[in-house]
């Protein structure tokens, strides 16, 4: 009896060690096979109907197929996690993954960033694009990583910026005594008081009522916009005056850049310019389209000469002694040059 007790006492602790040997094994597998996710937060203002959320959601479904689903990107829509300023503040701090902001808004951080906030600084797109693309864009991110110590990771847009107003603006007379609201701006502002016009800041979320109220009798911004937040139903002219190009710049934190394996950051960076390049096409496409279904809604839309609005801006800068910083002047002019 003794010797059987014995004999299956050892087949137990064979068994137990059989058992133990082969969890250690599963344990070993699953943990060298499976790798955990990282899920960052992207914060836009603007909502699921716009181009920019297009564009911040191609970047994400970009970054997640090229690298394999192990970073993953959640797009958080309406400013929902706080306006632009407070988002690239928290984004600073590292309390936000990934801000997006407006060019003019970060000149509150990086003042040489102003020069973008000129009217009629790129003739056309490709300038527009070429410059973040290439010399402005490096003086950006260097800006961007010793000031807010973020990195940029992309440039979304609204791109050129047109007058939709009450009564047709054809030519720079017809901007005489015309109210127009503005960005708190002051290269922006210049140019429409260099026009004829009185610009007027005003929060955005008032501008319909104060278009409606009779306020203000104009108001500028992307074509698409006019549509998306029915300014048509009260302005029924939009003047092509392409007066300013908005850029969308989109920032990293630093302790979230750092969470992202040396391995995959190549292939993160292939996706985000993958997205946010995508959104150029996607915000042509929004304006194309919104034109379309302005001019059923009854609204007309004017071509206006430039070159005479430009020159009455450039006049009033050198009156004002506008000046930029020479490092980012620099920058800008060998964009124009390559690109004439």
């Amino acid at each position: 009896m003794r010797k059987i007790k014995k004999g299956k006492q050892v087949i137990a602790v064979l068994l137990m060690m059989a058992m133990v040997v082969t969890s250690a094994t599963a344990c070993g597998s699953k943990k060298s096979s499976e790798k955990e996710q990282l899920v960052f937060r992207m914060a836009i203002v603007d909502g699921e109907a716009s181009p920019i959320y297009k564009g911040a959601k191609a970047m994400a479904d970009a970054v997640y197929e090229k690298t394999d689903g192990e970073i993953k990107i959640v797009v958080v829509t309406g400013g929902a996690l706080g306006d632009e300023r407070g988002s690239v503040e928290l984004c600073s701090q590292g309390d936000l993954d990934i801000a997006s902001a407006a060019n003019s808004v970060l000149t509150n951080f990086i003042p040489e960033m102003d020069i973008l906030d000129q009217p009629y600084l790129w003739e056309n797109e490709e300038q527009a694009h070429a410059a973040v693309d290439g010399p402005v864009g490096d003086l950006i991110s260097k800006a961007a990583e010793d000031k807010l110590n973020v990195h940029v990771i992309g440039y979304l847009e609204s791109g050129f910026r047109d007058t939709f107003s009450k009564k047709p603006i054809k030519s720079i007379s017809d901007f005489k005594g015309v109210k127009i609201r503005t960005m708190q701006n002051q290269f922006h502002m210049a140019a429409f008081q260099s026009f004829g016009a009185m610009p007027t800041a005003m929060a955005y979320n008032e501008v319909f009522t104060g278009l409606q109220q009779g306020t203000i009798d104009a108001c500028e911004n992307a074509v698409s916009n006019c549509l998306s937040n029915g300014y048509y139903e009260v302005t029924k002219n939009v003047t092509y005056t392409h007066h300013a190009f908005t850029y969308i710049p989109v920032m990293m934190s630093d302790k979230a850049w750092k969470m992202i394996p040396d391995d995959l950051k190549d292939e993160f960076m292939e996706g985000c310019e993958e997205g946010y390049k995508a959104e150029r096409q996607y915000l042509k496409d929004a304006n194309n389209e919104a034109i379309k279904e302005l001019k059923k809604k009854g609204v007309k839309f004017w071509n206006i000469d430039m070159k005479e609005l430009k020159s009455a801006y450039e006049a009033e800068a050198k009156k004002r002694g506008f000046k930029f910083d020479p490092t980012w002047q620099k920058a800008v002019d060998q964009v124009i040059a390559e690109t004439k």
